[in-house]
Formats: C-alpha cells, structure tokens, sequence
C-alpha cells in the first residue's frame, strides 16, 4: 500500500487497469490539472460520479478509482487538448479538497494488483475473444492477456452494456475470480420475457 497525492477527476464513466480513455478537456480546472500532468509525467484519479455533472460545479467522486497516465496528448487549439489515458492501478481517496478553480486534489491509497492464482471462468473468456475477433484486437490494450483473469474480467466490465453502480462495483472487488464469477452470473441470467 502506497499513500500518495493525486488529481481526481470525476466522469461518468469507470476507467479499468489497463483500459484505454479517450478525453477532450475544456474546463479551466481540467487545462490545469493536464498541463500539470504532462509537466511532471504524473498520472490523474479517474473516478466514477456519485452525485453531480461532469461539468459545471465539482462533482462528487466515488471513494475507489483507477489512476490514468497521459499517453498521447494533442492541443489543437487554445483551451483545448484532447488526451489518451491509459489506467494504472486503483486506489481509494482518504482525504480530499478543492481548489478555487473547482479541481479535486485527494490523499490516496494505490492498491496492489489483484492476487495471482484466480481461475479463468471459460465463457468469460470465449465472451472476450469472441468480441476481440469481431471488433479487432486494435479496440484492445497491447499486449492481449487472455490468460489472466483480472484482464479478462476488467475488458469485459468496460465493453458490456452495464449500469455504472455495476461497474463501480466491479472495479472495488478485489479479486480477479470473485469478478468473472460476477459478471458470468450477470451473463447467464436470462430476461424475463
């Protein structure tokens, strides 16, 4: 466990270790924090929005998140950059503040990966390299890692269609089989028809 600062940005969206997160900054607050972020080579918190906007006034982040590092950066006009995030590790806000401007600054805890040794769920799986084969393994972080149960389960938790409690929820457990078995569940439950 490491305690660091971190930027928080709050979106309406949840980012995953190793997910992929394009951005358009615009707000004052957010043209800072990058500029900042670029400068120092550090990453940013991306959590997912209790209460709020994404604009306007700031909103509330939920407690658990995913760092994200700038990996291409372009500005291609005054008051706008438009960003590709990759995620880090996760973390939970301890404390937090805001600034004058309206931007979060938080105390984290990073966490560790998840512990190796979970087991692969098999339709998980055939989900994920059935949606690579038919979407591109261009539309996936480099290297594909079909064998690891955290990567499986974090694709799937981004590119399903679910509501982002959900999502947050997964993104919190830290157990890479306790998440496949998750969402395998969610998989085989049928729609009442």
């Amino acid at each position: 466990m490491t305690v660091t600062d971190t930027f928080i940005f709050p979106l309406s969206t949840v980012l995953y270790p190793d997910g992929m997160l394009p951005l358009k900054i615009f707000e004052q607050r957010y043209l800072e924090m990058t500029k900042q972020c670029i400068r120092a080579e550090r990453p940013f918190g991306v959590c997912l929005i209790r209460e709020g906007q994404e604009v306007g006034t700031p909103a509330v982040p939920s407690d658990v998140g995913c760092l994200a590092t700038i990996t291409e950066w372009d500005m291609p006009h005054t008051g706008l950059f438009t960003l590709m995030t990759r995620g880090g590790q996760r973390f939970r806000i301890l404390e937090q503040r805001v600034d004058r401007l309206g931007l979060i600054s938080a105390r984290i805890e990073r966490w560790d990966a998840d512990p190796p040794g979970a087991l692969m769920d098999g339709k998980c799986r055939r989900l994920l390299e059935g949606l690579i084969a038919r979407a591109g393994a261009e539309h996936f972080p480099a290297p594909l890692q079909l064998d690891d149960p955290a990567w499986v389960g974090f694709r799937l938790a981004e590119i399903l269609p679910l509501p982002g409690p959900f999502k947050q929820e997964l993104l919190e457990l830290r157990d890479a089989g306790e998440r496949l078995r998750r969402i395998a569940e969610l998989l085989t439950e049928t729609p009442a028809g």
